[in-house]
């Protein structure tokens, strides 16, 4: 399965969660077992040589794929919360949503100076999400390697809010 073909597996939902919204729903990608191995399979082949220390995964579906990366390729899994959902000392990054603010925190601890991070979420749109998730890795101080997204929806152009951060989408709809 090429992963043009995986687009088959990502459903449309119209005005979801709210009028005027196209959702790109995953959970078809992950009920076919052949459909979820191939995406995991293709991102972990990207990153195997690159030497990645830790995996910073946001909350929630960013979960799903780093899980199993992180495990495969060696490295830390890092998870990206909601405030107050982590139970030690975290930081946090807040940024703008289109309908008001929101915010991601990590542990303190979570990155040692100088490791090599993936980011990874399921979604790129408008970046606010991945831009604070950039900004808390480099604050911890680690070098991001690449941000990589399952999707990418180009016309919300969120990859200019990374700032020339490297990003990888493995599908893109225009």
């Amino acid at each position: 399965m090429r992963a043009e073909e995986l687009k088959e597996h990502i459903r449309d939902i119209p005005d979801f969660p709210k009028p005027g919204i196209l959702f790109r729903d995953i959970t078809p990608l992950l009920l076919d077992p052949k459909a979820y191995r191939q995406t995991v399979d293709i991102l972990r082949n990207r990153y195997e040589d690159q030497k990645i220390d830790k995996i910073v995964a946001v909350e929630s579906r960013g979960f799903l794929f780093a899980s199993p990366i992180a495990y495969q390729l060696g490295a830390g899994f890092i998870p990206l919360r909601k405030p107050g959902k982590l139970p030690y000392e975290t930081i946090k990054e807040s940024y703008a949503l289109e309908y008001g603010e929101a915010a991601l925190e990590i542990h303190k601890d979570a990155i040692q100076q100088g490791d090599r991070v993936l980011i990874l979420d399921d979604l790129l749109a408008t970046g606010g999400t991945a831009a604070a998730a950039v900004s808390l890795v480099k604050r911890l101080g680690g070098e991001v390697v690449e941000v990589c997204f399952l999707i990418e929806l180009k016309p919300l152009g969120g990859r200019c809010k990374l700032n020339g951060t490297p990003v990888f989408s493995l599908l893109s709809y225009d």
